[in-house]
């Protein structure tokens, strides 16, 4: 039979920007097989599978990389929420629950409109899995991973294991010459990442293109079959709590802006809101726009 399916970007500031999405809304008796084979179609850094209709107000979802089914993910997690909203649900909730492999998710449509560009658009917010941090490792390791000189990473701050779902290595570089210089090593990353459940790495710095925002980075997931991805709520939301356990900005509490995707040509904002005066508190957003829908036969 048809499955609806619907496409969006995330983190966009405009269409044809931010993270590329699809969405298949019609997946209740497809097999984990059938959603893994139509992932690998689509091709996208994920894609996204509604299970069935709301239980206890949650919609089921599963998320696929390329060639894995994921716990959880953050584009993936605002664009199916808008998905849902705008084509599913009654009357177009200004919060919708998805319930994922690693809990329910809650996603809240902010009230006050981001302005951007002279055009008013929402903002979806998600509040990401209370954070747990784990090992810190050695900076010449991470160089190896990044193919960088060990002294363009900044030594300053530690490299270190952080999830909110899915674990990331974040480790902060000097600027953004390093970051632009980044040029992964598959050998290194495997070495690193092979025997840790943290198979992204998040690398940044506090160098953007653009002086509204606060901070430029990018993310590498070969695992996944996703050698570099545009924008990534959920290693964002890493890098949220991270910012906010380690005190950069020198508060606990982090209210920041983040530039990814501008070395893939697919330039995305993700905003970022964490603060860590008990367990840390994590929330990431942005926007989604909608680009096509259609059905698979």
């Amino acid at each position: 039979m048809p499955r609806r399916f619907h496409i969006v970007d995330v983190f966009a500031r405009q269409r044809y920007a931010g993270n590329q999405l699809a969405v298949v809304t019609d997946a209740e008796d497809l097999s984990t097989e059938e959603m893994q084979a139509i992932a690998g179609e689509m091709d996208y850094s994920e894609t996204t599978f509604v299970t069935g209709p709301p239980a206890d107000g949650a919609w089921p979802v599963r998320i696929f990389t390329p060639n894995a089914e994921v716990p959880f993910a953050g584009h993936p997690t605002l664009g199916t929420a808008q998905v849902v909203r705008e084509q599913l649900a009654e009357g177009t909730p200004k919060t919708v629950t998805l319930d994922l492999e690693v809990g329910e998710v809650p996603v809240v449509v902010n009230e006050d409109a981001s302005v951007d560009g002279g055009e008013t658009r929402e903002t979806l917010w998600m509040t990401q899995q209370t954070p747990t941090f784990g090992d810190r490792l050695a900076h010449p390791d991470l160089a190896d991973v990044l193919g960088l000189p060990v002294e363009a990473l900044d030594d300053e701050w530690p490299v270190q294991v952080v999830s909110t779902g899915l674990p990331t290595v974040v480790v902060s570089l000097a600027d953004r010459d390093a970051l632009t210089s980044v040029d992964l090593d598959r050998a290194a990353y495997d070495r690193v990442t092979g025997d840790r459940e943290a198979k992204n790495v998040l690398a940044f710095c506090a160098d953007p293109r653009d002086g509204a925002n606060d901070l430029a980075d990018r993310v590498f997931a070969p695992f996944y079959d996703v050698p570099e991805d545009p924008a990534t709520g959920s290693s964002n939301g890493c890098l949220a709590a991270y910012l906010a356990r380690h005190e950069y900005f020198g508060d606990s509490a982090i209210d920041a802006r983040v530039e990814q995707g501008y070395e893939m040509g697919r330039p995305s904002l993700l905003h970022l809101r964490a603060d860590a005066n008990d367990d840390v508190h994590v929330e990431v957003g942005g926007s989604v726009i909608p680009v096509a829908r259609g059905e698979l036969i």
